[in-house]
């Protein structure tokens, strides 16, 4: 009798899972190309029978993936996009423009894939994941398959492509238990994407990082453009529904560009996206101006910076590192508020102190809290730390989302700011608890409709409606 589509995810789930462990050692031994080469091998390749660009980095890679992606789909292609971690469905990771793998289909595949996998020694969720989206991609057709690298990237999974371009976005501290804890090492795993003969595209670096990563593009042989060179940005507006920016490189201008995605930062990303299309252009891919407009001013990416509710407003962003809730603060101004109620939860092996640093001393109230994932970090111990930070700041422990974001909304005016940040997890479970509360706020095809429980039966909150989304289109379901 064939899995249902709960019983798939349990069994996928119950294979070695680094992303809920970290018991195991980051190196050639236990992140094994060879493993996820030979189940490849097995299923005969579904990674070579599409194009691909592949997008490594610290932050922003996963909004540079998704712009890219709606670029290429704007011009008319077919498109793929695997991203991780996902915020309210598994199905979010495998997507066919824009449009979440179908139960059915992701059913159909394990059990194609599962023998395969069952027959390798230690094969990985990611792995399995990795797979079941090439086969997905290679099944579907798709002309162009945009894939974010899980972590690293010289050692992750995905790097068994053979990609048309890759990219690297900023790079910054972080797993540096796995990785290195400088940013040479750092910048010499993201590198291991690079291969001989494909375009790159490297956002803005740190030198440390930068001359790493133009000594592995010259070994390979490949080209380098690198924003802040080769190519260049100038921000002329920027709000709570986006910005409006110039964008120059090597015989390209376009100007007056609205990305749909908020805060500077995106900026970045968007010319990092820009850069890595025009590569492909330079090589014959018909892609023009009119779609490089639409795709960036119609990407749809959830959870980064994006607005709630107001009265008060509500606003969540998954920063989870140091350099991103910088950017988140600095991001605060485009919100008018009077105060600043901070509703933080994050994981255990993140820099949790260097987070709070920067976001607790601008809140005049902050209430800690966690999801369940199983990695996150216990708010007792959050909440020490805050009060060792700002002393002076009221905060309060909740056992869960939907009780934390109960407080934060009672201690806030009409005039302030609840900020939900420190975990895409905890971004997750806010947009399920606002659905719950306000679910007018939420377009019938957002993901959060389709919600299924870290931990549980993974069966879906409400059937919802498909996403599907016009290209077209900046309607509802790209307000933030």
């Amino acid at each position: 009798m064939p899995l249902t589509f709960t019983q798939t995810l349990t069994d996928i789930f119950s294979h070695v899972d680094y992303s809920r462990s970290r018991q195991h050692p980051y190196n050639a031994e236990t992140y094994n190309l060879d493993r996820m080469r030979e189940l490849c091998a097995r299923l005969g390749n579904p990674q070579d029978q599409f194009s691909s660009l592949h997008i490594a980095g610290s932050k922003g890679k996963g909004s540079t993936a998704a712009m890219a992606e709606a670029i290429l789909r704007a011009a008319g292609y077919k498109t793929g996009l695997y991203t991780s971690p996902h915020m309210h469905t598994f199905r979010e990771r495998i997507r066919i423009n824009g449009a979440l793998i179908e139960r059915e289909e992701l059913v159909k595949l394990w059990a194609e894939l599962r023998p395969h996998a069952k027959a390798l020694h230690n094969t990985t969720t990611f792995e399995i994941i990795t797979a079941l989206a090439f086969m997905h991609f290679a099944g579907q057709q798709v002309d162009w398959a945009v894939l974010e690298v899980g972590l690293g990237g010289r050692l992750d999974a995905t790097n068994v492509v053979r990609p048309r371009a890759c990219a690297i976005t900023s790079l910054s501290y972080e797993h540096t238990d796995l990785l290195g804890h400088t940013l040479s090492l750092i910048a010499f795993e993201k590198a291991g994407i690079i291969k001989p003969g494909a375009a790159v595209t490297v956002g803005p670096q740190e030198d440390e990082a930068m001359a790493v990563i133009r000594n592995v593009a010259r070994t390979a042989g490949a080209e380098i453009w690198q924003v802040g060179r080769e190519w260049r940005y100038q921000v002329h507006h920027a709000d709570q529904h986006g910005l409006s920016i110039d964008i120059t490189g090597p015989d390209a201008h376009y100007s007056d560009l609205h990305i749909a995605l908020c805060g500077l930062h995106q900026a970045a990303n968007a010319t990092v996206a820009v850069s890595l299309i025009e590569s492909m252009r330079r090589r014959g891919l018909p892609v023009h101006e009119q779609h490089i407009r639409r795709g960036l001013a119609s990407t749809y990416w959830p959870g980064r910076l994006e607005v709630l509710g107001h009265e008060p407003t509500l606003l969540i962003d998954s920063a989870h590192t140091r350099q991103s809730a910088e950017r988140l603060a600095a991001a605060l101004d485009l919100y008018p508020h009077q105060r600043l109620i901070l509703l933080f939860g994050a994981s255990a092996d993140k820099d949790i102190a260097g987070m709070l640093r920067i976001l607790a001393t601008r809140a005049a109230g902050i209430v800690v809290t966690r999801s369940t994932h199983p990695r996150a970090a216990d708010p007792q111990n959050m909440a020490a730390l805050a009060r060792d930070i700002v002393p002076s700041v009221p905060v309060h422990i909740t056992k869960d989302i939907p009780q934390a974001l109960t407080l934060a909304r009672s201690l806030a005016s009409e005039s302030d700011l609840i900020l939900a940040s420190g975990s895409i997890f905890v971004v997750a479970g806010v947009r399920e608890a606002w659905l719950a509360v306000s679910p007018q706020d939420f377009s019938p095809c957002d993901w959060a409709h389709h919600a299924e429980p870290i931990r549980g039966n993974f069966s879906p909150m409400l059937p919802g409606p498909e996403y599907n989304p016009d290209i077209n289109s900046t309607s509802s379901l790209l307000q933030l």
